[in-house]
């Protein structure tokens, strides 16, 4: 009955439904951010251990809500600028920016060792050991390095 009641006053109110859908909207907002975060292995845990599991959920909420609070320390830092420029900001469309910006960050990072100056060194394909002690413990050890 009580969810009758709801669904009935749901369907009559607009306002209701037009806050129960700015609602639903950022909840579905911060989920897709938050897989865009975790985007590892596809956003799956592979472990079957749970204590594993929720390590990787808590790790990715927390990955999400440091960069969601850099996304705002960002925007509150650049609205003064812009306002100092000249710019027109209107407080009502100010309230529509979402901290859930994915556009300026780069997952994977940029790795240069060229400003380093540090170049690797060439590849030798034989490796300085000598390996024939150990080769013929293990025919020893088998019984095949005796003469019959």
């Amino acid at each position: 009955m009580i969810r009758t009641v709801q669904l009935l006053r749901y369907l009559s109110d607009a306002p209701l439904r037009r806050r129960v859908t700015a609602a639903t909207n950022k909840v579905e907002s911060f989920n897709r951010f938050s897989q865009w975060i975790g985007f590892g292995n596809r956003g799956a845990i592979a472990d079957n251990n749970l204590i594993e599991q929720e390590k990787a959920m808590k790790f990715n909420a927390l990955l999400t809500n440091a960069v969601i609070f850099h996304n705002a320390l960002d925007i509150t830092e650049i609205v003064p600028r812009l306002l100092e420029e000249g710019w027109e900001i209107d407080p009502e469309g100010l309230a529509h920016i979402s901290p859930y910006l994915t556009e300026h960050i780069n997952r994977l990072g940029e790795y240069s060792t060229h400003g380093l100056g540090i170049q690797p060194e060439a590849y030798d394909p034989k490796p300085d050991v000598d390996f024939t002690p150990l080769r013929e413990q293990d025919l020893t050890a088998a019984g095949l390095g005796q003469a019959a």
